[in-house]
């Protein structure tokens, strides 16, 4: 394991709001505290398997884990169709950065109908489906505890998942910390840990609107549309798949890129090969979850 790159809490997390955290207080005792809360946590669970995305908040959590329980802790990535190919290749080079284990494990979510139908559960037959295979695999190597890197921020958001994790008694050790998004970030800095700043990530299927069928074919058109984008150097966007439209949300701080006649044209030619008959730029911006809005409307 590299050694850990200590960095002072000066920086402040001005920035991190950016990322669409709720500002906290910047505190180093209280930070630390937190953190030390963290760890303690972690410690008595013993021999832990996290559920890892690779992004922030699981990263953040496999680093913990592996820090205070070595060989006790193993992240485990979902290998779904749903999780992009770049959201996988982030999780193992965070992994190989931090010397901590690190395996796949099939996921069928799939062949679950509930799943495919798409309706506002998706996301708890998709949990549901992720911690019964951790589960099987706790049982055959002798681990104790499934956890998870739901924060507090997570918790005022609709998220179906945090039923499945209930349902599994999959524990929330950054929630039990009392940990928020921007301190997670903040800590993570102050750790030296590369994704301290990576943009919020989730799994393609959130990109298709409720009650529309979400099919490997379907996600495998978002992922590829994404990535055209990501070539393009944007850091922080979504592909909001709507039959034969496409809505593009890109960061706000980053929208004078793409609000160009140049981009324009870009964009069109990426997606009309891609097979969309129309191509938007939402001018609000990408947001987290804004299809959620569905749900209250």
């Amino acid at each position: 394991m590299r050694k850990e790159q200590r960095r002072p809490y000066t920086a402040g997390m001005a920035g991190l709001v950016a990322f669409g955290a709720t500002p906290v207080s910047t505190d180093p005792a209280e930070l630390t505290a937190k953190q030390e809360a963290l760890f303690s946590i972690l410690r008595d669970l013993d021999r832990v398997i996290v559920a890892y995305s690779g992004g922030t908040d699981s990263a953040y959590l496999a680093w913990a884990a592996h820090k205070i329980l070595g060989d006790g802790a193993i992240a485990i990535t979902a290998d779904s169709a749903s999780i992009p190919q770049s959201h996988k290749r982030d999780a193992e080079a965070f992994a190989r950065e931090c010397g901590f284990r690190h395996e796949y494990i099939a996921t069928h979510e799939f062949e679950n109908p509930d799943y495919v139908k798409n309706d506002k559960d998706r996301c708890f037959h998709c949990k549901d489906e992720l911690f019964v295979r951790l589960e099987a695999y706790a049982g055959e190597h002798g681990y104790n505890h499934i956890v998870y890197g739901v924060n507090q921020d997570d918790l005022g958001d609709y998220r179906p998942g945090q039923r499945a994790a209930k349902l599994h008694d999959v524990k929330a050790p950054l929630v039990e910390a009392g940990l928020k998004k921007a301190e997670i970030r903040e800590l993570s800095r102050h750790a030296g840990l590369s994704v301290w700043d990576r943009p919020a990530a989730a799994c393609l299927s959130s990109r298709v609107p409720y009650g529309t069928a979400v099919t490997v074919e379907t996600i495998q058109t978002i992922e590829q549309g994404e990535e055209a984008i990501r070539a393009l150097g944007f850091r922080q966007f979504r592909v909001r798949y709507h039959g034969e439209l496409v809505r593009i949300e890109i960061a706000k701080d980053e929208l004078p890129k793409a609000l160009t006649t140049e981009m324009a044209e870009t964009f069109t030619r990426i997606f009309r090969k891609l097979g969309f008959l129309y191509v938007t730029l939402d001018l609000e911006g990408y947001r987290q979850g804004s299809l959620n809005a569905a749900l209250h409307s």
